[in-house]
């Protein structure tokens, strides 16, 4: 039995039994004596990066008139905007969509796909110099409207926490931008579809390539994030569903939760993470060292990760400490894919995780070098089996010699469980609609 004390207007003990929460001894505002305000709850003291200093208690201590209720995307964007930095909790009900009226609501400027294809059709463009003309510029419209809609900014000391067991986003995008102190719980959040792809005939040593934007959620230049229990996933609209045009897949996807530009103390725990390519970044730029140096500090924990490619997480600069979480590759992807990748000035430490590979697929592959940045990979398990991740990349891949020892331990964490337990648990509470 463990007991809990939440922060702000309300207090309360909570009783945790399993996953059951009991709330015992309501007073003050916030929710009715029997359930369980979960825009009340703040991270816990040593709970990974999230904790550092004065911890992240997001809009935990709002008052009455800055809790909303929303069911829409303009409700929730009214909700953001309300009291500017005053602690705020915004509970979404339902599924929300940010694109509610399609693709075809943004488009402008006479932009036509098939048009645009005929266009900049390699054999008629070439792959020497970027698109432009008028359906570029028509396209380049057309995805400013969108970026105008779907994206929306979240202010300092809010949380944003789902209703029920589904609740979430569909289509928007989370913007973290130059903030502190945000708490993301309990959302299903389906990626963003660009509408708008662009055609770089320069790109992919000129055999060129679709570029999207819009992460799912992006964290920018901010400090204490907890981001937890949510499920974040492609749902509608898989990659595997998107066309080949000039003999590229339509990108029509970018990042699910990219962490950038000097941000600092997140802590990122009992998430799922599904059916995506591009999953996470924590640094996105090799040149910005004076942003991120001896910043970009995140804690992964408890997290499921299925049907991902790639960047689980792709590091730059940051001491990121990743552990128990549960790494499923698929079949399909058994050829192509890696979990971790090492970058410049990295300092990752994966211990204590649990990856499940199909037959056949390279255990070497798990670890990816992208500079010469030395890690620490202890205490993992490959299906069920102690692995040396580092010297097992060694052999397969030994043109990307990896270097053990990433130079630092981590102390905020909380309990770390066996590596053979972690699917079980992992699986039966990680994501949306399952806080324990």
């Amino acid at each position: 039995m463990n007991t809990r004390r939440w922060h702000g207007h309300a207090t309360r003990t909570a009783v945790l039994i399993g996953c059951t929460a009991l709330v015992l001894g309501v007073t003050g505002t916030g929710a009715q004596a029997g359930s369980r305000d979960l825009g009340r709850e703040v991270l816990a003291a040593g709970d990974g990066w999230g904790s550092e200093g004065a911890g992240t208690t997001g809009g935990s201590a709002a008052d009455a008139e800055h809790v909303h209720t929303v069911t829409t995307w303009a409700e929730f964007k009214q909700a953001l905007a309300d009291g500017g930095s005053a602690p705020k909790i915004i509970r979404v009900k339902g599924m929300i969509d940010a694109v509610s009226q399609g693709c075809e609501a943004f488009a402008t400027g006479g932009y036509d796909l098939q048009q645009y294809l005929k266009d900049y059709d390699p054999a008629v463009w070439g792959n020497d110099r970027p698109a432009s003309g008028p359906q570029e510029e028509a396209r380049a419209a057309s995805a400013a409207n969108q970026d105008s809609e779907i994206k929306a900014n979240v202010p300092s000391n809010t949380t944003i926490v789902g209703v029920g067991k589904n609740s979430g986003i569909l289509g928007g995008s989370l913007q973290i931008k130059g903030v502190s102190n945000v708490i993301l719980r309990n959302l299903t959040i389906e990626a963003p579809l660009d509408c708008f792809p662009k055609w770089d005939p320069t790109d992919d040593n000129k055999t060129g390539n679709w570029n999207s934007e819009y992460d799912a959620v992006v964290v920018y230049g901010t400090d204490h994030v907890w981001i937890d229990h949510n499920t974040f996933t492609d749902g509608r609209y898989p990659d595997s569903e998107r066309p080949v045009y000039f003999g590229k897949v339509f990108q029509q996807h970018d990042g699910l939760t990219d962490i950038v530009r000097g941000s600092n103390y997140v802590t990122v725990s009992w998430n799922r993470f599904q059916d995506h390519d591009k999953n996470m970044l924590i640094g996105n730029s090799d040149s910005t060292a004076s942003l991120d140096s001896g910043k970009l500090k995140v804690t992964m924990h408890h997290n499921r990760f299925e049907g991902i490619l790639q960047r689980s997480p792709r590091v730059r600069f940051g001491q990121v400490d990743v552990y128990n979480n549960h790494y499923v590759v698929n079949e399909e992807q058994k050829d192509d894919y890696y979990i971790f990748g090492v970058g410049i000035s990295s300092q990752l430490h994966a211990s204590d995780n649990a990856i499940s590979l199909p037959a056949g697929a390279k255990v070497g592959k798990v670890l990816k070098k992208w500079n010469e940045s030395p890690l620490t990979a202890e205490n993992n398990y490959v299906n069920g089996k102690l692995t040396d991740l580092i010297a097992v990349h060694n052999a397969e891949i030994p043109e990307e010699t990896l270097q053990s020892g990433a130079g630092w331990k981590p102390t905020l964490r909380t309990k770390v469980d066996h590596p053979r337990a972690v699917p079980g648990i992992v699986g039966s509470r990680a994501g949306a609609g399952r806080v324990c």
